[in-house]
């Protein structure tokens, strides 16, 4: 076997067992798409129910809250950036970054400063390399993300919305994360989820035709409020992992079905070109085999003169 015929079957080689590799990852994130999606359909109707009242709350009553009121002069903000802890997805937590830094130039540009909390290795891995401060960080969970998780997330941003800036504190909450809208988009999306935008609220809440009702308030409004904030703050940020999960598993899934396609078809190339070598290899021999045929058939004649 010639030597360029052996470089060509090693590559088919190495290239088919690459295709089993990015063919069982394809596998793997289909399935997890299914789940993935079942909880995110599962946990959206929960956060807009829980949306709807804070909105109600928030518009029948006059109480000042840090969820629903926006401070005179807003020094202070935090962006919560979700990314994910593996790579193999695409421009997935490229795309998410790249929402979350035109947030921080906006913010910075209105004089705020900005703190960043990042879940997933991807996105802790981009702000140490640029020597940037993150305030909080948490990996290892993104794949699947729990309530727990969740409200593990959630506790160090309700805390710096409780606080005065003076004290570490912050006037505004921002989330970055990646929406799942079908197995085909995903959409990196900024939103603000404190002070709560009571007008946006409504729209999102609203069913067509429907009016608000009037609440009574016991003990009072302000009570009501702050034991809603911390669920309000966790089931949007809950939400927001399972929609980030979703979105990674389908862009892993579409990047290593296109990954397999582009091996089928560096396979096909290989052996079309092993064919060529092996083909030029047998015509050589056979050249070879005629010739030397052919000179011992001179050669014969020439004795027997």
């Amino acid at each position: 076997m010639g030597a360029q015929l052996r470089v060509y079957k090693r590559r088919i080689k190495s290239v088919t067992a690459t295709k089993k590799i990015t063919k069982a990852m394809e596998m793997i994130a289909a399935s997890r798409i299914v789940k993935a999606q079942r909880q995110v359909a599962a946990s959206t109707p929960y956060a807009t129910e829980l949306t709807r009242a804070v909105t109600a709350v928030a518009t029948g009553s006059t109480t000042n809250h840090a969820l629903t009121t926006e401070a005179e002069n807003p020094t202070r903000a935090a962006i919560l950036l979700i990314t994910s802890d593996r790579g193999l997805a695409g421009g997935y937590s490229a795309n998410a970054l790249k929402a979350a830094e035109q947030l921080t130039e906006r913010l910075r540009g209105e004089g705020k400063e900005v703190d960043a909390y990042i879940v997933g290795r991807k996105g802790v891995s981009y702000y140490g390399f640029r020597e940037r401060k993150v305030t909080e960080s948490w990996t290892g969970f993104t794949d699947n993300p729990t309530y727990a998780d969740a409200k593990m997330v959630a506790a160090p941003l309700i805390a710096a919305i409780e606080k005065d800036t003076a004290e570490g504190g912050v006037d505004e909450l921002h989330i970055v994360f990646t929406e799942f809208i079908s197995m085909l988009t995903q959409t990196p999306v900024q939103n603000r989820l404190l002070p709560l935008s009571l007008e946006k609220a409504k729209e999102e809440t609203a069913t067509k035709g429907e009016i608000l009702p009037l609440f009574d308030f016991e003990p009072s409004a302000e009570d009501v409020l702050d034991a809603l904030l911390p669920r309000y703050v966790e089931s949007r940020i809950y939400n927001a992992l399972l929609q980030a999960a979703a979105s990674k598993h389908a862009a892993t899934r579409r990047a290593m079905k296109s990954a397999t396609d582009n091996a089928g078809e560096l396979i096909k190339s290989l052996s079309r070109l092993a064919n060529a070598a092996r083909q030029a290899e047998i015509t050589q021999e056979i050249s070879e085999i005629v010739g030397g045929a052919s000179a011992l058939a001179d050669a014969t004649a020439g004795s027997d003169k």
